[in-house]
């Protein structure tokens, strides 16, 4: 049987990813059919440009929104309640029931709790931290599908650098640009960040400031609840003195310019700058984009159901965004991961801060999302990731990270946590995996985060073992897992 080499020999930089005597023996033999090593390689890309992978959920989503949050939620208190259990292991909260019998949340999950029927819940999300119990470390792997060795004892990393590895939504509009005059790719409402190492993960890295998201950061603190009304998109419209005709105009003007000077056109025609120029202006031109980010144009009624906070408002434009043509919206938990009020990092205070403050704004928010998505008919073809870089510790007060832990809160726990995702030909209604007694770790099919990469990309008909080159023009995979495709109808 003839098979041409994936997994091995895809990144010569790693030593114990040698080729084998079997690998040798197949490549060989492929001479016999008159394919050349350099025809097979050729043969190779073709596959992967054409996207000829196939399976459950595949080529399903024309969009993604990834919830992302960031501090690290704990699945205990949350959507994976244990009952039998110590005090020093149950959540303090009551545990509910969900429209899928025999699941429950707790209480502060009352409106996820009706619409669960519309995803899936992933309860044994779970990787071996090898220097990756602190925020910043995890979050990069969880958004490029890569880790670092670049960590300090903290857990810190260096800033975001043109070396670093993509952001996975980079990739995808990369391999799948957007038809439609709008933003490809767009993050928000605030960066990624762990005490001062502020964004890393969340660029274009290697493959260069053309596939950047459009940052989306309005003014205000974290706290400020209303920042999302104060929204600023002026390098999205017209100066008032330059009407479309006129712009359109200019945009002739340069291509006459531009066939009279043949050498230069000859010396930049590499870089596609034609193609970027044209999104460009038709962007502006259109006003898509800075109509999808009015939302005064919705209802009091829609807005009020979203939560009139930064989270809930950032769901409801991630909507309006995909609904617009955008490819990816990276919506952030809006707090810094490693603080207090409304992050996900419970250390101390763990019952009041998750019942007043990020429980209830994630369960309107996220919940609003999915049905709306669902009642206008785009939950079909968008996709719907919920997912912070960990969990929290079974064991409350238990220090885990070198974090010191009030007696109810909770320390990082990458053994086991739980994730959401939904549309897009995901099942509804189901639980995929299933941790153990205590939700320390994975009973049933263990998921790791590169698998939930690899997984988005199988989504839009992109074979996750699709290469890329770095910096050095080194060959790497867009991420080294495979999709878990049990989670698609």
């Amino acid at each position: 049987m003839l098979r041409i080499p994936g997994d091995y020999c895809t990144d010569l930089c790693d030593a114990n990813l040698k080729m084998t005597r079997r690998d040798l023996l197949r490549i060989g033999g492929s001479s016999m059919l008159g394919l050349s090593l350099g025809s097979m390689f050729q043969l190779s890309a073709r596959a992967n440009e054409s996207g000829a992978k196939g399976g459950p959920g595949w080529g399903k989503a024309k969009s993604v929104i990834m919830v992302y949050l960031q501090g690290g939620p704990s699945h205990l208190d949350l959507w994976d309640p244990k009952e039998d259990v110590s005090d020093k292991i149950r959540s303090p909260f009551k545990s509910i029931p969900t429209k899928i019998p025999g699941v429950n949340f707790t209480e502060i999950l009352p409106q996820l709790a009706k619409v669960n029927d519309k995803f899936t819940m992933i309860r044994s999300m779970s990787y071996t931290p090898n220097g990756l119990f602190n925020h910043t470390a995890a979050i990069y792997q969880i958004m490029t599908g890569y880790t670092t060795d670049k960590v300090s004892p903290s857990g810190q990393l260096e800033p975001p650098n043109p070396k670093d590895f993509p952001n996975f939504g980079s990739n995808i509009i990369r391999l799948k640009p957007v038809t439609e005059p709008m933003l490809p790719l767009v993050m928000l409402p605030r960066p990624l960040q762990e005490s001062n190492v502020v964004g890393k993960g969340g660029t274009a890295g290697f493959l260069g400031k053309a596939f950047d998201p459009y940052y989306l950061y309005p003014e205000g603190d974290d706290m400020d609840m209303t920042k999302m009304d104060k929204i600023k998109t002026d390098d999205l419209k017209l100066p008032q003195e330059v009407f479309a005709m006129r712009l359109q105009r200019r945009a002739r003007l340069r291509d006459v310019l531009n066939d009279a000077m043949p050498e230069i056109d000859k010396a930049v025609e590499h870089y596609n700058l034609d193609e970027y120029y044209q999104r460009a202006l038709n962007l502006i031109v259109s006003g898509r984009a800075r109509n999808a980010f009015d939302l005064a144009q919705e209802s009091d009624a829609v807005r009020d159901r979203y939560g009139r906070n930064t989270f809930g408002q950032s769901c409801l434009l991630a909507r309006r965004l995909v609904e617009a043509g955008t490819r990816v919206v990276e919506v952030v938990w809006p707090k810094v991961a490693n603080s207090d009020n409304h992050s996900w990092d419970v250390h101390v205070g763990l019952a009041e801060r998750m019942k007043n403050q990020s429980g209830p704004m994630l369960d309107r928010g996220l919940s609003a999302l999915f049905e709306d998505l669902d009642q206008r008919g785009l939950l079909s073809e968008t996709l719907v990731v919920a997912i912070g870089e960990f969990g929290r510790s079974p064991e409350k007060g238990l220090s885990t990270s070198g974090n010191s832990n009030s007696p109810d809160g909770r320390d990082h726990w990458p053994y086991c946590y739980t994730a959401v995702i939904g549309g897009a030909g995901v099942k509804r209604g189901c639980v995929h995996g299933k941790s153990d007694k205590t939700a320390s770790s994975p009973l049933e099919d263990p998921v790791h985060p590169m698998e939930v990469l690899a997984t988005i990309y199988h989504a839009f008909g992109i074979d996750p073992d699709t290469i890329v080159y770095n910096h050095l023009n080194q060959p790497r995979e867009l991420v080294k897992a495979h999709a878990v495709t049990k989670l698609f109808a």
